[in-house]
Parts: C-alpha cells; structure tokens; sequence
C-alpha cells in the first residue's frame, strides 16, 4: 500500500502564489508518475500537473502552463506544486495521486492508484 498526504492548501487572494506539497510512504518503489488533480465544487476531478519520476519530466494542463511548476524530491518522495499568479478559477480541493503503469501520459485519472485525502485551495478575486 501507498500513502499520500497532501499540504500547503490555504486561502489566498487572485495573483498570489502558493506551494503545495504530497509526501508519500509505503510501497514507493514502483512509482512512475506523480501526478495532482484539481477537483472544483460540482465538478470531476480535472488533471493539472504530473510529473515522470525516473527522469522529472512534466506535463501541464493548459489551463496552468506558465503559472504553476511540479517538483518531486525522489530522496525525500516528495513532490510539489508551486502555484503562482492564482485565479479564482484555480479554487478546488487539490489531490496528490500516484500512477504506478509504465508508460502512461500522467494526465489520464484512471491510470492512478493511490490518491491522497486532499487540501482545499480558494483563491479569492
């Protein structure tokens, strides 16, 4: 079993920045995507970053690029979100996820196992 625990969710003003942080323990070893999900009220859970961990690559939603960087610390099993210039459309509760299947994008939900409990982000206009 894998857990994940999010933090770093708050509320904030539109042009603020944030940093989110996912912390996971268990069974790490098989990690290939680290990935975080947006989910508004009323709303699916939307993709907004994940990370390939053997190498760093990312991959953004459109909605984030240039705004928001993910980060991991393979030592650590960290991984971040460095949010920045923030929207009110940015508010949602914000889950850290891990993907274990070889050769998937990371932008796909369903390719994830293990979901973290969530942190709420409000960005006020």
């Amino acid at each position: 079993q894998v857990q994940l625990v999010e933090s770093g969710g708050r509320l904030v003003q539109a042009g603020d920045s944030l940093r989110l942080s996912c912390s996971a323990s268990g069974r790490t070893l098989n990690i290939y995507n680290m990935g975080w999900f947006r989910q508004a009220p009323g709303k699916d859970r939307d993709f907004t970053a994940a990370i390939r961990w053997r190498d760093g690559t990312p991959v953004y939603a459109d909605s984030v690029k240039g705004r928001f960087t993910i980060s991991r610390d393979i030592a650590g099993r960290k991984v971040y979100l460095q949010m920045n210039s923030l929207r009110p459309e940015d508010t949602g509760i914000y889950y850290c996820a891990m993907d274990p299947t070889w050769g998937t994008t990371g932008s796909d939900p369903d390719d994830y196992d293990y979901w973290g409990q969530g942190t709420q982000v409000t960005v006020s206009s």
